[in-house]
């Protein structure tokens, strides 16, 4: 698909770096690639930063605009890492945020029984067996992606605030129950990655670029129209 975003469309762009010999690729690489096919100017014009609090953003400078005339543009940024992973997700349209986990085996219930809100413990009860992993993770993730856009992060129990259910599709961004504005989903990242992104605002267009399918194939994109390193939590026996 094309990379282009859709014309008078909000979109998400989400940049993903894959490191090779146990090195990640650079964040700020990443959120230069993603905000200069954002907003349609050269990389070398954009400029990696923070804003008080270490709100990460990239911001354009004048230079990027051919008259000269215009004020630096700045756009919200979002970071996530696992492993030799790193995903960036930057937007003009409004706060964003992005968190990504690797598949794997998890005390799925007993996690949840312990940091949850109990709709999402029985929803997850009731999954297959075989995918409750996954399940659990696309419910942390959510979490993790809603904290990071409304710039709180998990702080003031954000691992109960409540997700909507996964589709299981991917190509939604839904509501979050009970926060105003809040959309979240799961944008497809391979088989064995769990991937959320959510927005404050209104519909979104999601557009997920993948570096390792990149070099000499022009920038295949997985797109879905919606309507740091993990904190992922541990059961504590007896306390």
């Amino acid at each position: 698909m094309s990379k282009s975003p859709v014309p008078g469309r909000d979109t998400v762009y989400v940049w993903v770096g894959r490191g090779a010999g146990g090195r990640p690729v650079p964040a700020g690489r990443l959120v230069r690639r993603a905000a200069a096919a954002l907003l349609r100017r050269p990389e070398g014009d954009v400029v990696p930063g923070h804003r008080p609090g270490g709100v990460p953003l990239a911001r354009v400078g004048p230079a990027g605009d051919p008259d000269r005339s215009a004020g630096p543009v700045e756009v919200p940024v979002s970071v996530s890492r696992t492993g030799g992973l790193v995903v960036v997700a930057v937007r003009a349209g409004g706060p964003v945020g992005v968190d990504v986990e690797r598949l794997r085996p998890v005390p799925a219930l007993d996690l949840a029984r312990r940091w949850y809100d109990p709709a999402e413990v029985a929803w997850l009860a009731g999954r297959p067996g075989a995918g409750l992993a996954r399940d659990f993770l696309r419910l942390w993730t959510a979490k993790e992606a809603v904290g990071k856009a409304l710039g709180v992060g998990l702080r003031g129990g954000g691992p109960r605030r409540r997700m909507p259910a996964p589709d299981g599709t991917g190509k939604l961004l839904r509501r979050v129950p009970g926060v105003a504005g809040v959309r979240v989903g799961h944008p497809a990242l391979g088989d064995e990655l769990v991937l959320a992104v959510a927005v404050v605002g209104g519909e979104v267009e999601v557009v997920v670029v993948d570096e390792a399918q990149r070099a000499g194939h022009g920038v295949p994109a997985v797109r879905s129209a919606s309507t740091e390193r993990t904190s992922f939590p541990v059961v504590v026996r007896g306390s």
